[in-house]
């Protein structure tokens, strides 16, 4: 497999739809409603668990024992911001994805909403980032 490098997820998945690459490793939301639609077919997800987004489309995991590549997308503010901003919008934030019409969305995109506190994200950031840490380091690459 040769890795095709692309500058977001639109030109690669006009790619993949009209034949220039064989396989794409995408985020849900871009990809699910092509999916659905019968111009793409689903090989497998690349979450712990199947996803509730794309009924009987099995996790890479099943092939891979110990396999799990999920994207997730966070708020962030510059670090001097103040902290009752950040407590106020840490607030808002999670108010809004209380909403059923927001968490309907998100579950037709194939996301999961992940309330908390600032702190929270910073040990998903943490944890993330330990572990692509592991994997660059053992795939030995090396930065040009």
């Amino acid at each position: 497999m040769v890795h095709v490098p692309y500058r977001g997820a639109g030109p690669a998945l006009t790619d993949l739809m009209t034949g220039q690459v064989h396989v794409l490793f995408d985020n849900l939301p871009s990809s699910v409603e092509h999916i659905r639609a019968g111009k793409l077919r689903a090989l497998a997800v690349t979450t712990e668990q199947p996803s509730p987004a794309l009924p009987g489309v099995p996790t890479v995991a099943e092939t891979v024992p110990g396999y799990e590549a999920s994207a997730w997308f966070g708020m962030g503010a510059p670090k001097d911001t103040p902290k009752p901003i950040i407590e106020r919008l840490n607030r808002e934030i999670n108010a809004a994805l209380k909403d059923p019409e927001l968490l309907k969305r998100l579950a037709d995109l194939g996301g999961t909403p992940i309330p908390g506190s600032p702190e929270d994200f910073g040990k998903v950031i943490a944890a993330e980032t330990e572990k692509w840490r592991k994997v660059v380091e053992f795939s030995g690459a090396k930065l040009d």
